[in-house]
């Protein structure tokens, strides 16, 4: 057995660290904090939560986040200097926890209320079972979304298995051990998409079924093109992968493409027949096709093998460009 399948001795009671980006939601995530208080303060565990302030334009209330908790240990925020998006503000939130905590295991989740407290209950039984060897993320079983967003997610399913050949089944919300961090951080993936770059980096992960909760209050931010953009981060996860499918399909094209025009001489050159009046069309355009399908073929080795040299973000060495401060709110 390597470290990555080797069951770690859990401590007593689990430290966790709950990392939660937020932009604006500050209520939710005080409602949703006190929330998790009531149903975990029984488990064996206690937990630092980090909210990590993706460029928001109010300020966080001490007020709001007072409490007399057994389980929550501490409270703090991670101002970032602009906006990032969530994805972002999870890496840098990770690369935060690798650096300054002394946690078992990192629970990512949302500050809205959509992923839930039951949820986080779910998830540390699976992360407990597992003998905290396995990443646990949540599958979500029910959308509650419209109807319109649920047929375009499905579509977003569909191309996303044909480029990378991995189905799209998960969030962010999920439980990490605190081992898999050092793996993570040095990942340029993970400045894209943190679900992604869990399933990139092999580390041994499972899954189990949780349904989505409502939000807590406001309305979410995530409009179509945040979606279409939160997809492509998705997919450039896997940009190599994408690169030779594309280009596999490209020269099974020309080749066809090829093949049409080699049918179409032979049947010119080796027969008594007439080819119709469209037959030369129809060779010239597959000849132009053929030509472009191998020009994009060419420019896809070209992407893969520089995508192969380009070290590009590393999360730990950049992170702290984008920090501004970190503010203890709760700390009893």
């Amino acid at each position: 057995m390597n470290a990555w399948t080797t069951p770690v001795a859990l401590t007593q009671p689990l430290r966790l660290s709950v990392l939660m980006p937020v932009r604006d939601d500050w209520s939710s995530a005080a409602e949703l904090i006190r929330r998790l208080e009531k149903i975990l303060s029984s488990e064996a565990c206690v937990a630092e939560i980090i909210l990590v302030d993706d460029g928001s334009v109010e300020r966080c209330q001490r007020d709001d986040f007072q409490m007399d908790s057994s389980f929550v240990r501490a409270i703090r925020t991670l101002r970032l200097r602009r906006n990032l998006g969530h994805q972002r503000a999870i890496a840098i939130g990770l690369v935060h926890v690798q650096q300054t905590s002394n946690c078992d295991a990192v629970i990512v989740m949302d500050a809205d209320g959509e992923d839930t407290p039951e949820g986080v209950s779910q998830l540390l039984r699976a992360y407990t079972e597992s003998r905290g060897r396995l990443a646990v993320f949540a599958e979500r079983s029910r959308r509650s979304e419209s109807l319109v967003f649920r047929v375009f997610y499905q579509l977003y399913k569909i191309v996303h298995r044909c480029l990378t050949g991995i189905s799209v089944r998960v969030g962010n919300f999920s439980i990490l051990p605190a081992l898999h961090l050092n793996t993570l951080v040095v990942m340029s993936e993970l400045w894209n998409h943190y679900a992604a770059a869990v399933f990139r980096s092999n580390l041994p992960f499972t899954m189990i079924p949780i349904p989505r909760g409502a939000r807590i209050a406001g309305k979410s931010r995530m409009n179509f093109i945040a979606l279409v953009s939160h997809g492509l981060s998705a997919i450039s996860v896997f940009g190599d992968i994408v690169g030779v499918r594309l280009l596999i399909g490209s020269l099974a094209c020309s080749l066809l493409a090829g093949l049409g025009i080699v049918v179409f001489a032979a049947i010119r050159l080796f027969t008594d027949s007439v080819l119709p009046s469209w037959g030369a069309y129809a060779t010239g355009t597959l000849a132009i096709i053929m030509i472009e399908l191998i020009a994009i073929a060419a420019s896809f080795t070209f992407f893969v093998l520089s995508n192969r040299t380009n070290l590009g973000f590393v999360p730990l060495r950049d992170y702290a460009l984008f920090v501004e401060e970190t503010v203890d709110i709760y700390c009893p």
